[in-house]
């Protein structure tokens, strides 16, 4: 399978990220990893970089890492869909009080426009 992981920077971004790359490597999937700009994270996409490839290098995993930048939801769904990935992987989708769960912007656009499959990772 050819899985595409967005990566924003969130804490469940870095845990889809470890999930995605145990999965990926177990299955024997090609994995692109998408750094995206996310307004709503702290994090410098540097430092999201470094983490990802200390996160490969860990797992003795090769992937593809790229940078997104413009809107990360429309560009996500757009490379999924212009390069013929089987998967879009994101991190994301917290609980509310009430357990209904409630999705950051990104997640929620490429759940409602992506071409392939959605994995969101929680």
């Amino acid at each position: 399978m050819n899985v595409l992981l967005g990566i924003g920077g969130s804490d469940d971004s870095f845990r889809a990220l470890e999930e995605t790359v145990d999965r990926a490597q177990a299955a024997g999937d090609d994995l692109t990893v998408v750094i995206l700009e996310n307004p709503e994270s702290d994090r410098e996409t540097g430092t999201i970089e470094t983490r990802v490839f200390e996160t490969l290098e860990e797992a003795d995993f090769a992937a593809e890492v790229r940078h997104l930048s413009g809107d990360p939801g429309s560009q996500l769904v757009d490379l999924a869909e212009r390069e013929g990935f089987d998967q879009v992987v994101l991190g994301g989708g917290q609980r509310s009080p009430m357990g209904k769960i409630k999705l950051g912007h990104i997640a929620e656009f490429v759940l409602l426009n992506s071409p392939v499959s959605v994995k969101l990772v929680r």
